[in-house]
């Protein structure tokens, strides 16, 4: 290559300028993705344990019900006459 080109203002001045920022654009993509794919793990872990625990209620709320349905058939015979 001539170094005439090299010597113009393009190449010593805007050139190492468009460079640096490329990297730096592309550095905080790829740091930024990572941050997400992070908090997308983080963030389902967290749904999976509040799932785990909204069906420990529902068995517990399952069995009030069956305890309850008991008592009332039990009481019912007796609450009409």
């Amino acid at each position: 290559m001539n170094s005439a080109i090299l010597q113009q203002p393009f190449f010593q001045v805007a050139l190492p300028i468009m460079v640096t920022l490329v990297a730096t654009v592309w550095t905080a993509q790829w740091s930024q993705n990572k941050r997400f794919d992070d908090l997308k793990s983080d963030m389902n872990r967290r749904f999976d344990e509040v799932i785990k625990r909204l069906d420990r209620i529902e068995q517990k709320l399952d069995n009030h019900e069956q305890r309850l349905t008991r008592v009332e058939e039990r009481t019912s015979p007796l609450g009409l006459r």
